[in-house]
């Protein structure tokens, strides 16, 4: 093939000249070709879809359910998140204008930033996070300012919080991710609350991506809508909770006001998420089976967390509770160095053991590696193997 006129080149989006690669992924494809490498990279679930849910979709498929389906998504799929919303968190959301079904929550983060920032607006992101959401904002013109977390357990104060917001009044967003994605830390109930009084006098909006909510494992989930639901944008999906990462449904829920141009805007995008996906979805969401798919897999990820944590930390690693999602975010023994990049890569190349560095998630995260448990026991206690033969003979 031709390479293309440096003239053409020239022609695109002058963002992307902005962006900083996302690691992730790029460091995991690196170290996948190690010979008898034990990955603890990808956050996805090692579970099957449920029966109940693929069931559903092969329903839908035999039922020629193949045409244009509403932008914001089926109502039968919009009615369950409505029930899933209000049995799981007590938050009240009509299906009629204040849910959107999105492709997966990727969609939703593009979607929800698209309505909100023009070119040169800040959002404030809580970090370590995904990095996802600042590559967004540079993408669309906007910036970001990181709050670091990580002198206070990787959890945002709301002194902290506010400090940002005065030093920062025209921001247009805060991002709140929890359960975390990278340190598995949640927020109590006090704490969430403490978050939405520091906002609640603002016109920020509050951008809470909540995809790991249903997988908290000491005590329950609370969504920052509770407290704030007039400036709130909730994220979510089936992807973590119901190991439906490949069928890619998510979804936002907000009030009517900021779900019209932000369901716009992602109708836009991709017209409606695919049909038989949606009513997997909905099984997910609205059925009793679905319910319990959830909670199998939530004791089964407890267990592999309470074996890992453990068996880290009598490894000399440093970790804060990670009391939801399925990550541990555990600080590089001291003997080992600082430099989270080369320690990953030669715990990778000569531990046959692959996590991912901490920096790849912003402010905060430098010096720490995370690991995903998201895969078997059996995995997991071959890497804790080959990590406790690393350390002792690096």
């Amino acid at each position: 093939m031709p390479e293309t006129k440096a003239s053409i080149m020239s022609r695109l989006n002058k963002n992307f000249a902005k962006l900083t690669p996302v690691g992730i992924r790029e460091f995991d494809e690196k170290v996948s070709g190690v010979p008898g490498i034990v990955k603890l990279t990808i956050g996805e679930p090692d579970f099957n879809v449920p029966d109940a849910m693929k069931q559903a979709a092969i329903d839908s498929i035999t039922n020629n359910d193949s045409h244009y389906a509403p932008g914001a998504g089926t109502l039968a799929l919009r009615q369950a998140i409505s029930d899933f919303l209000k049995d799981r968190y007590q938050l009240d959301y009509s299906p009629d204008g204040e849910i959107a079904v999105t492709i997966g929550a990727t969609h939703g983060i593009y979607a929800v930033l698209s309505a909100l920032i023009n070119p040169g607006d800040e959002i404030l992101v809580a970090t370590p996070t995904f990095p996802l959401y600042m590559a967004v904002a540079k993408m669309l013109g906007g910036d970001y300012v990181e709050i670091d977390t990580s002198d206070n357990g990787f959890v945002l104060s709301p002194e902290k919080l506010k400090e940002t917001i005065a030093q920062h009044p025209d921001a247009k967003a805060l991002i709140l991710n929890y359960p975390s994605n990278p340190t598995g830390v949640t927020y109590s109930k006090e704490e969430v609350k403490a978050l939405a009084d520091a906002v609640k006098d603002t016109d920020l909006v509050v951008i809470a991506d909540e995809i790991y909510s249903e997988l908290v494992y000491d005590g329950d989930h609370t969504s920052i809508a509770q407290f704030i639901p007039e400036q709130t944008l909730i994220l979510n999906g089936a992807s973590k909770s119901h190991a439906m990462t490949g069928y890619r449904i998510g979804f936002i829920a907000g009030p009517k006001q900021l779900m019209g141009p932000v369901g716009g805007l992602s109708a836009l995008m991709v017209t409606s998420a695919t049909d038989s996906a949606m009513a997997a979805a909905a099984a997910a969401f609205g059925t009793v089976a679905g319910h319990q798919a959830t909670l199998e897999m939530k004791a089964a990820y407890k267990e592999r967390r309470d074996y890992l944590a453990d068996a880290l930390q009598k490894l000399g690693f440093d970790l804060a509770t990670p009391n939801g999602a399925f990550y541990i975010f555990a600080k590089i023994p001291a003997s080992a160095g600082t430099d989270d990049v080369a320690f990953a890569t030669k715990l990778a190349e000569e531990g046959k053991v692959a996590t991912v560095p901490g920096s790849y998630f912003g402010a905060g995260g430098q010096g720490y590696v995370r690991l995903s448990y998201a895969t078997s026991m059996d995995n997991i206690k071959q890497a804790v193997s080959n990590i406790a033969s690393y350390l002792k003979e690096d």
